[in-house]
């Protein structure tokens, strides 16, 4: 009996040595800081970008720009663009949106201007309208300092 108890510890013991590589694997990861190309066809719609929040430049500063149209340049972003997108042509109706749990802001530069927005909808940021075709940088930077939050960017073309 003792026997048999020792053979069915081993057992377990070497099976779970046998599983234990394969559940040690690490999970797939999603790619962040990501860059997009787009046309008005683009799929899926909305796109999905994903980063992390913030930075140690505050937004008016850095663009040299305190008021936008569609909100003031508020919040710290980093010295470099968290992304860039390139459109290939004009877009009648294009949203860029984020969702977050921390106060973010969003900060967009490309042709035509600088575009700043806090607070579109609760905390999170969102710029809409028509953009002309060229490269555009995008920021998600933090309304506070040293606040670091993880966010999804949705880019939305409304045909």
């Amino acid at each position: 009996m003792w026997r048999r108890c020792l053979l069915a510890l081993t057992g377990a013991w070497g099976m779970g040595l046998a599983i234990a590589p394969v559940m040690a694997q690490p999970l797939p990861k999603q790619a962040i800081f990501e860059n997009l190309q787009l046309r008005p066809s683009f799929a899926p719609n909305p796109q999905l970008l994903r980063g992390v929040s913030g930075g140690s430049e505050q937004a008016a500063d850095f663009l040299g720009i305190e008021d936008t149209p569609t909100g003031p340049c508020v919040g710290f972003i980093d010295s470099h663009a968290d992304h860039r997108l390139s459109l290939m042509t004009f877009f009648n109706d294009l949203k860029l949106s984020v969702e977050s749990s921390g106060d973010t802001v969003l900060v967009v530069k490309g042709p035509g201007g600088v575009w700043c927005n806090d607070d579109a909808v609760g905390q999170n940021p969102a710029i809409r309208g028509e953009w002309q075709k060229g490269q555009y940088q995008v920021w998600v930077g933090s309304r506070t300092q040293r606040q670091y939050y993880p966010y999804v960017l949705e880019i939305h073309y409304r045909k």
